[in-house]
């Protein structure tokens, strides 16, 4: 099957690649299974067509399915915590996307619920308790459409602003498959293009462009709609492209998935605060 992906794990399934040139690795815990590939040469990035360095995709059943994201969760903080190793290091996190459309509303709603620490310091932490957390510092940049300003620049901003060691962008991605929306999580640490998921490629967030490490987090939430009509009638169809289609209970899931994320990143952020009062404090 071909079509639009932002996963590597789609492009190692459907694309020729020099073993030398894509490293990939596959465990399992449960229902969760963790793929990590490494495109460490020029062939492996021509190959992939993307560039060198390591993706790592979390897949999992249907969120409606799992009553308890527990284990889930601790698996997507484990990864970021191998990506970004510094405990006490400031970062920031942006949730990239737009709040009016649903389907790429999972950036926004993800940063909304994650506990902002910047401010908190001195005395002040010291009464809260909150003694020796990580600053952390979150926005949601909106797109060009709504600001006029491209992400990357108010990204850019900030970060000359706050000085962080990293920023992690969160965003939503289209797949291959049907089967991998909303069930599956890629974490880079190339960086991200805003909107390059459903062809509106914006200017790139990278180390390249922003002068620090740049930690992807995105979700697929859309698949080409050829994608589906092949899935359906097993036959290529060109009649549907430039059409992305979506699940019809595409708000809960983003709200479901949008939290889940939330409740990763924070305890990853903060893994001294206990989870119950990570919540609380948001």
């Amino acid at each position: 099957m071909t079509g639009r992906t932002d996963l590597a794990l789609e492009l190692t399934e459907s694309e020729k690649y020099p073993e030398n040139g894509v490293l990939k690795e596959e465990r399992r815990s449960g229902d969760i299974t963790v793929t990590r590939i490494e495109i460490v040469s020029e062939e492996g990035e021509k190959a992939l067509g993307k560039p060198a360095g390591r993706y790592i995709t979390v897949e999992f059943p249907p969120v409606t399915r799992i009553a308890d994201c527990t284990e889930l969760e601790k698996n997507l903080a484990d990864e970021l915590n191998k990506l970004i190793p510094e405990k006490k290091a400031p970062l920031l996190v942006a949730g990239l996307g737009n709040t009016d459309i649903t389907p790429d509303a999972i950036g926004p709603l993800t940063a909304g619920r994650l506990l902002a620490t910047r401010h908190i310091s001195g005395q002040f932490a010291k009464e809260l308790g909150l003694e020796g957390i990580r600053s952390v510092s979150v926005m949601s940049p909106g797109v060009l459409g709504q600001t006029g300003i491209e992400a990357s620049e108010l990204i850019k901003a900030v970060v000359s602003a706050v000085k962080p060691a990293a920023v992690i962008v969160i965003d939503a991605l289209a797949a291959r498959s049907t089967g991998r929306l909303f069930t599956t999580v890629q974490i880079c640490d190339t960086g991200i293009s805003p909107g390059s998921g459903v062809q509106n490629k914006r200017k790139e967030l990278s180390a390249a462009t922003l002068s620090v490490p740049v930690i992807a987090v995105g979700v697929p939430t859309v698949v080409g709609a050829e994608i589906m009509a092949e899935e359906l009638t097993d036959s290529k169809s060109r009649s549907s492209e430039g059409l992305f289609v979506t699940p019809k209970d595409v708000d809960m899931l983003t709200d479901r998935i949008s939290g889940i994320l939330a409740r990763a990143i924070n305890s990853f952020l903060q893994p001294e605060i206990e989870p119950d009062i990570l919540s609380q404090l948001v």
